[in-house]
Formats: C-alpha cells, sequence, structure tokens
C-alpha cells in the first residue's frame, strides 16, 4: 500500500493513497462550496450552493421534469424536492403540469428566477477567476484531463 503525507499541513498523520483522494475531493468540494456561498451572501444573493446548482440547470434549460434535474446535479428525488420546495417559496421556480406526463410536473423559472441569472453568473466567474488564477494554462489543462479520466472511468 502506498503511504502519503495528508494535505493538512497541520497534521503529519499518514493516509492511504485512496483516502488521500478522498479527503482532497472532500475538502476541496466543502472549501469552494463555503467560499461560494459567502461571495453570494455578500452580495446579497440568498441562495445556497446547492440551489444554484438547479438554478444553473433551468437557466440552460427551462421546463424540465424533477427527475432530470435530479440526474443532472447526482441528487436523490427527495432531496431534489426539498430543493425544489425552497426555491418555489423562494419564488424562483414553479412547478406547472406536464402536459405530456399527467403524473409529472415541469419546473420552471419565474421571472425572479431567470433575473438572478446574470447576478449570480457574474459571482461564479469572480470565483472562478480567483480560484483558478494560481494555476498556469497547462496546469488547468491538465486537471481537467485527470479529473474528466476519472469521471469517466467510473461511469
Amino acid at each position: 500500500m502506498v503511504i502519503v503525507t495528508a494535505l493538512n499541513m497541520n497534521s503529519s498523520k499518514q493516509v492511504s493513497r485512496g483516502e488521500l483522494f478522498g479527503l482532497i475531493n472532500g475538502k476541496l468540494t466543502m472549501r469552494i462550496n463555503r467560499y461560494l456561498g459567502a461571495c453570494f451572501r455578500a452580495v446579497g444573493i440568498g441562495i445556497t450552493v446547492e440551489q444554484w446548482t438547479v438554478l444553473a440547470c433551468l437557466w440552460q434549460k427551462d421546463k424540465v421534469s424533477q427527475q432530470s434535474l435530479s440526474q443532472a446535479t447526482f441528487r436523490d428525488k427527495t432531496g431534489m424536492t426539498r430543493l425544489i420546495d425552497t426555491l418555489e417559496k423562494q419564488g424562483l421556480v414553479v412547478r406547472m403540469p406536464d402536459t405530456t406526463d399527467r403524473r409529472a410536473n415541469l419546473i420552471c423559472l419565474t421571472q425572479q428566477g431567470r433575473d438572478l441569472e446574470q447576478k449570480a453568473s457574474a459571482v461564479i466567474e469572480e470565483v472562478a477567476v480567483h480560484t483558478l488564477n494560481i494555476l498556469t494554462e497547462d496546469e488547468l489543462n491538465m486537471g481537467k484531463i485527470l479529473l474528466r479520466k476519472i469521471y469517466d472511468h467510473l461511469a
């Protein structure tokens, strides 16, 4: 088993290669989500990162089923229901009956939800620039290649 030092500067704990992968992935995701959430709050955008992922899907293609949103955001049905309920209470989306399937609803942006796109996208762009500006173009491309390779391998 390959042993490497964890990337936690405050710890000399030894972890296996597999543990390191989970540690880096989980910690990085949490840090980015917290940073992005703080940036949303700083400019008065009252949504969470989870809610943003749903809205981002709807900004690309409005009027989609809850199931397709679940698949696109890798969330289970229950979690997606809660997210949509909250977005609906905030006036950002509405549920409309699907005319082709009486058992389903389509999730649709409201005008308020559409209006949020430009402001949220500006924050996302700023966070992306701030987050990635420490990487060279080659490092960024290599990171994309490596992450895509792992993602495709697990698909």
